[in-house]
């Protein structure tokens, strides 16, 4: 039996747990919180730091298998591991890649992937307005998520609130939609490239409030996504799972916006809404299985849930009743003890024969249902 370790025991690990104990594996966690989401699911947890090398190297040391559900862990201790002959996916020279926005937006301009045009300054005294000019987008190049380390400087007023961090700055992209692709690639080469979402952002907290798949685009818009995603899948040598997020922009051209090379919030809805999940294919990333369709069985989308503005405390959820009444809609909680304003502790995975009957549960779903503190 295969001993897989995965570094981050969060939601991710939970759904990706979840879907591991159907094959004859074990599923060892390592994560700081006590608390964390996979506790009481992993074959075994640890509670530690994975940015330590010894406390990667110590967890990992009768473990065949180490992956990942977050991507700031220690790759120093990953390389090692690598030269003990244990499998490390994804790669950590790639993983240092998308660890850091700057050399992801290299990595995207040495390998003709489409990115918007951008330029790296290491203090707020490099910022040059002749290069891109107001408005831009400043993202510090390491520790942002969810939403965090980006800001758009609107006016010349707004240039005293930029950061004096090491930061990507870039072209403010005409956004029309918002997409993200997920795809993997096995050891042997194998690709699976899930079909593209379509996602709609929280405009105050900056990450997803929900999203469709398929995305509505035009075949066009599909073909040239889909012959993106096979360039970047090719570009890179290592398994994994990959999550890309895009820009579709007015005038029809597309952005790749940044990845995770890991699952990802914008695939949550593969886990009913899909022939394979995006946890069932990181599986078999991670011990070199073949894969299989990741078709969309019918329309699906997914809402997240989170934290209501003005409420910490212990969670519930406000009028979970009326979200059980709704059929093809399936409820995912995070197990997390404590709700934050903004915190992400659930979601709503739908399904649908038409993108007029998601959008009516939807709407219900938002309208109703929302995560408090007692």
């Amino acid at each position: 039996m295969k001993k897989i370790g995965i570094l981050g025991g969060g939601q991710l690990g939970k759904m990706f747990i979840q879907n591991a104990v159907n094959y004859p594996v074990e599923i060892h966690i390592l994560d700081p919180d006590e608390n964390c989401s996979c506790k009481n699911l992993a074959s075994s947890f640890t509670q530690g730091n994975f940015n330590d090398k010894q406390t990667v190297l110590d967890f990992a040391e009768n473990l065949d298998v180490v992956g990942i559900e977050i991507e700031h862990v220690n790759t120093e201790a990953l390389k090692e591991l690598e030269k003990q002959g244990k499998t490390v996916v994804p790669s950590p020279d790639l993983l240092e890649v998308f660890q850091d926005k700057g050399f992801q937006k290299e990595f995207y301009s040495k390998n003709h992937l489409p990115t918007a045009p951008f330029y790296l300054i290491e203090n707020g005294n490099e910022l040059n307005l002749n290069k891109i000019q107001i408005p831009f987008v400043q993202k510090l190049r390491k520790g942002g998520y969810d939403g965090k380390g980006v800001q758009i400087i609107k006016s010349e007023e707004e240039i005293i609130n930029v950061w004096n961090e090491p930061s990507v700055i870039e072209q403010c992209a005409d956004i029309d939609k918002e997409l993200a692709v997920i795809f993997a690639k096995n050891k042997n080469g194998e690709i699976a490239i899930f079909p593209t979402v379509e996602m709609v952002f929280n405009p105050e907290l900056n990450l997803v409030d929900y999203l469709f798949s398929p995305a509505q685009t035009s075949s066009d818009v599909e073909t040239e996504i889909q012959n993106i995603i096979k360039q970047f899948a090719h570009t890179i040598k290592s398994s994994g799972i990959f999550a890309v997020e895009l820009f579709l922009n007015k005038n029809g051209s597309i952005w790749i916006n940044e990845t995770a090379p890991r699952v990802h919030n914008s695939g949550h809805a593969t886990i009913e809404g899909n022939y394979l999940s995006q946890y069932d294919i990181m599986l078999r990333s991670l011990l070199n299985l073949p894969f299989a369709s990741v078709e969309n069985r019918c329309y699906s989308a997914m809402v997240n849930l989170i934290g209501a503005k003005e409420n910490q405390g212990e969670s519930y959820i406000k009028n979970i009743d009326k979200l059980t009444i709704l059929n093809k809609t399936y409820l995912h909680w995070y197990g997390k003890k404590i709700t934050k304003p903004g915190r992400k502790m659930g979601h709503v995975s739908v399904l649908g024969n038409s993108k007029e009957e998601l959008e009516e549960k939807i709407n219900f779903i938002k309208e109703h249902i929302s995560v408090k503190a007692k």
